[in-house]
């Protein structure tokens, strides 16, 4: 059993303009906890999770803007757009992806999915196809497939 035997077809993706806000949505309306981010051409460019969309509400974070927000103004207004920019409502998926997104072939194993999964503590694996998005695996496909039938998936590991 392979990637292409249990991998989501139909990814839900973002583009890298799309704004923290519209990512949010996108997470929240798909019931899903990480996106592709794919350019206008369907290259993979990156991955944004719930955890890079909460990192910037971090306190820590916070205070180190604040402290930098009163250092750049000294006494005068800042122009909205660049605090909406500073706190981070502007920012688009190009800023908050992870490029360097481990992904895997169609035909890789469900074991080599796996093995990936574990030691890169990551939730999911893009599958790519000449550098395009073609579908993705999830811990939850892992799930689904031992459930359907755990029997024929142990044997086509070993």
């Amino acid at each position: 059993m392979d990637a292409s035997d249990i991998m989501t077809r139909f990814v839900v993706t973002v583009p890298p303009t799309a704004t923290l806000g519209d990512i949010a949505k996108t997470l929240a309306s798909h019931a899903i906890s990480g996106v592709p981010v794919c350019r206008e051409d369907g290259v993979l460019a990156g991955i944004v999770t719930e955890g890079d969309l909460v990192r910037p509400l971090m306190h820590s974070n916070e205070k180190r803007r604040d402290w930098w927000l009163r250092h750049l103004a000294d006494g005068t207004d800042l122009a909205p757009a660049f605090l909406d920019y500073a706190q981070g409502t502007r920012r688009t998926a190009a800023e908050l992806m992870r490029a360097d997104v481990v992904t895997a072939a169609p035909a890789a194993s469900v074991g080599e999915i796996a093995e990936l999964m574990m030691k890169h503590d990551i939730k999911r694996v893009p599958i790519v196809q000449d550098g395009k998005l073609v579908g993705i695996v999830t811990r939850a496909d892992l799930v689904k497939a031992l459930a359907r039938d755990p029997a024929a998936l142990m044997r086509a590991e070993i």
